[in-house]
């Protein structure tokens, strides 16, 4: 399963490492997801995985 924010699409960054050598190492960031109960636009419950700044600014409406 791929790590992405049912609501916003958020998913996992990827980047360097930037050390005070300026050696560069290829690392990634995950997206912060909770495993929330929502309700959908049908009014049918799902449990989905939801980025806590969607939770947050009440993007979704739990069940």
């Amino acid at each position: 399963m791929a790590r992405k924010c049912y609501v916003t699409g958020l998913g996992t960054v990827s980047g360097n490492n930037r050390p005070h050598s300026l050696s560069t190492t290829k690392r990634t960031w995950k997206a912060n997801l909770q495993k929330v109960r929502i309700k959908d636009e049908d009014g049918k419950i799902k449990r989905v995985y939801v980025s806590t700044r969607a939770l947050r600014s009440g993007l979704v409406e739990r069940a």
